[in-house]
């Protein structure tokens, strides 16, 4: 049974990273066509740059006061937790059943 629970916290992680492909890319966009001095500061490859990570999960992207931006950043960030907390939460399980 925490097998199964462990491959439902996958699949959860899968769902995350599906919806932070779709909302971070978007976000990047925003960022270049309307405010270039934060994505030259990000730098390229921002999507799984780690810095960059940190910094979205820290809610650094709200500095730009942008609400269209900030629209398409936070489901991202939500997304990133999502996958963070799933894989979290099946590597915890897997652990549990091996010592269980």
């Amino acid at each position: 049974m925490l097998l199964f629970l462990a491959m439902c916290f996958v699949g959860v992680a899968i769902a995350g990273a599906c919806a932070y492909v779709i909302f971070w890319p978007l976000s990047l966009v925003h960022l270049r066509d309307r405010h270039p001095e934060v994505r030259a500061r990000l730098g390229e490859g921002a999507i799984l740059k780690p810095a960059v990570m940190w910094w979205l999960l820290a809610g650094g992207y709200r500095e730009t006061g942008d609400p269209g931006f900030t629209g398409l950043a936070t489901p991202a960030r939500v997304a990133l937790s999502t996958v963070i907390a799933g894989l979290a939460g099946a590597g915890i399980l897997s652990l549990w059943s091996v010592v269980l």
